[in-house]
């Protein structure tokens, strides 16, 4: 563990000029003593990592110093395969540098890893569609896909509700959800995230062409715009995708749980929303004497509550609002009848 971490720092400082010891520690997932005598270490073994001392200080290797330790295990090849998605890269008209790309990697390895593709791809598949969902390729995607890769502004139509607008975009990174694809981009300064398949039309005017759909952009639309080195794709996606969830969910509902209903909750609404409002009704006065937790649940409406909570039948009774709660017990002595 410790040698393939000491691996890792001197090429982490072979690929950049300087680290400091916060960076190295957050690459690492070390504290930063840990990463000082981890540096003595490879001082004491002939590595020439120098210290700069000062508020702009940090580590860097001496005098172009380059490591031969660039051989992959097997465990380390069969992750660079597994981390390939199929789908995702034959959607974004990838597919042939892919298989060139894993080609090439094979060829390098050593004979007995060769088979590392193979070993993966029988063991591990991703399949991002949701559930009865039929994935539809968005038709710009392939476009949009060119743009992100070479930083390249774009001028695009997009559907909004029953409008058509038109934005300068400067496309920054594609996100695969559930099936579905989304373009984080920057426009006017501030960064917003768009449904692929809800673009019209896309033109990179630089290279005089556009969709089938578009119109022919502006002389600027195709200038490569200079990427900001702070974003994060990753984070940025987290970050939207929890404010998302928290937005749609606008109505609250008092809702009275069983032991079982405790449990069940979780799997028929939101599952963050669900787990925050058990963990407060806990917090602030555990069940009545009858064992039952009244929890008070952010929901997205009324009707999605009626339909999800429907699911807990007799394991949860729903207190407020008053109107859910009649539409509640009417569908209870409509199903009573049935079973009369």
């Amino acid at each position: 563990m410790r040698a393939a971490r000491l691996i890792k720092m001197v090429l982490l400082l072979q690929a950049r000029p300087s680290m400091t010891a916060a960076e190295l520690a957050r690459e690492l997932e070390v504290s930063e003593r840990t990463v000082a005598r981890d540096v003595l270490s490879l001082s004491e073994a002939g590595v020439p990592v120098y210290a700069d001392r000062g508020r702009a200080g940090g580590y860097r290797l001496i005098g172009g110093y380059r490591t031969r330790l660039t051989g992959l295990g097997r465990s380390e090849a069969e992750a660079l395969f597994l981390s390939g998605v199929p789908s995702a890269l034959r959607e974004m008209g990838l597919a042939d540098a892919a298989s060139a790309a894993r080609l090439k990697v094979s060829a390098a390895l050593l004979p007995e890893l060769r088979d590392a593709a193979t070993g993966v791809a029988q063991r591990f598949h991703l399949d991002a569609p949701a559930w009865y969902q039929e994935p539809e390729t968005p038709a710009l995607l392939p476009e949009i896909a060119d743009a992100v890769w070479d930083d390249r502004r774009i001028t695009a139509r997009y559907l909004r509700k029953d409008t058509e607008v038109e934005r300068e975009l400067e496309p920054y990174g594609l996100v695969l959800k559930a099936g579905v694809w989304y373009l984080a981009a920057r426009t006017q300064g501030d960064y917003r995230v768009y449904r692929v398949d809800r673009f019209s039309s896309v033109a990179v005017a630089e290279r005089g062409s556009t969709s089938e759909a578009g119109t022919a952009g502006t002389e600027d639309a195709g200038e490569r715009f200079t990427r900001d080195a702070s974003f994060d794709l990753p984070a940025f996606w987290a970050e939207r995708a929890a404010q998302f969830a928290r937005s749609i969910l606008r109505e609250e509902v008092v809702l009275r749980l069983s032991a079982s209903g405790v449990r069940q909750l979780p799997y028929v609404t939101e599952r963050t929303a669900a787990r925050e409002a058990i963990a407060r009704a806990q917090s602030g006065g555990g069940t009545d004497e009858q064992g039952r937790l009244t929890v008070t649940l952010a929901v997205e409406s009324a009707d999605v509550a009626y339909a999800q909570l429907l699911a807990l039948g007799p394991e949860g009774e729903i207190l407020a609002p008053p109107e859910l709660r009649a539409r509640f017990a009417t569908a209870a002595h409509r199903t009573a009848a049935l079973y009369t």
